[in-house]
């Protein structure tokens, strides 16, 4: 039984930079930290409001009667949809019906009723946007292209770098514990491998290492954390027969010692020491604790 232990950092996936749609003067800006969801205003320039919503395809074309088909009018029409302005099928076409949701979203919104949309009306993003660092500032000058703030998802995932000598543990799938700030355990999820990369080491040497994404499989282990330093134990042996608790069971009963919380078969409960041996699919092993198979240990609600 052994497993292998990296470093990695905790943080918010798909930072982005956004940039302005168009020239003039800076109106209006988000606010840090705060979460624009869809159909929420992001900024605004010479008081002309840029909007969410949903999509993969950016907005590359005024949105309007008469133009071709396309990918991105699908997900304008998906994103009035889910608003509760679009009352069809969404599809590729710009209909009459496009053009009708257009005008009563544009009544809500207090916009000029065109039925257009200008390109740089709306972004499209593939889920909410929590904004990061704000570089623009309400009455700067702007120009089209220009950085304004960043932001990212509001999932958050765990970087890590796994040596090269143990990429056949770098698989899509497996389950990883995480160790987070103040003690806590969790468990994670590799979701994506990169590819062979070259990293500075020690001194003038450069180390190749294999990048790992982990998703967590429970969000809510991290608390208010925006990003912090974790450890990434990786299985690299499996164990049979063994005695294993949910990885959330697991207690800080000293800074050095893990222990779980057991419910006796009258209800009442126990705390008691163990060893934490090998972390996998969301489970770890315990021993020295006098606990038994069969045994019921408290594991919190989050």
């Amino acid at each position: 039984m052994s497993s292998t232990s990296a470093s990695g950092t905790l943080r918010f996936a798909d930072s982005r930079t956004i940039r302005s749609a168009r020239g003039g003067i800076v109106t209006e800006v988000p606010t840090p930290g705060t979460v624009v969801p869809l159909g929420g205003k992001l900024y605004a320039v010479d008081n002309t409001p840029v909007f969410l919503f949903r999509g993969g395809v950016p907005a590359w074309r005024d949105f309007e009667s008469g133009m071709e088909k396309g990918p991105d009018v699908q997900e304008l029409e998906t994103s009035l949809r889910d608003l509760g302005y679009f009352t069809k099928q969404p599809d590729q076409e710009f209909s009459w019906f496009t053009t009708d949701a257009i005008q009563r979203w544009q009544k809500a919104n207090g916009l000029a009723v065109t039925g257009r949309l200008a390109l740089g009306a709306v972004l499209f993003a593939a889920g909410d946007l929590r904004i990061g660092t704000v570089k623009a500032q309400v009455g700067d000058q702007t120009g089209q292209g220009a950085e304004l703030f960043a932001t990212t998802a509001t999932t958050r995932i765990v970087d890590a770098d796994l040596k090269l000598a143990n990429q056949q543990l770098a698989v899509v799938g497996t389950k990883v514990g995480l160790d987070l700030p103040g003690g806590t355990r969790t468990a994670g999820t590799i979701s994506s491998v990169g590819t062979p990369t070259e990293k500075p080491g020690s001194g003038d040497q450069k180390e190749t290492v294999i990048p790992i994404v982990v998703t967590l499989d429970d969000p809510a282990a991290a608390g208010s954390l925006q990003e912090a330093s974790v450890t990434v134990s990786v299985p690299s042996a499996k164990r049979k027969n063994v005695l294993s608790v949910p990885v959330s069971a697991l207690l800080a009963i000293t800074p050095e010692h893990f222990g779980v919380e057991v419910v006796e078969a009258d209800g009442t409960t126990r705390k008691v020491p163990v060893t934490t041996g090998l972390f996998a699919g969301g489970q770890v092993e315990i021993s020295d604790g006098g606990v038994a198979a069969g045994q019921r240990v408290v594991v919190p609600n989050r």
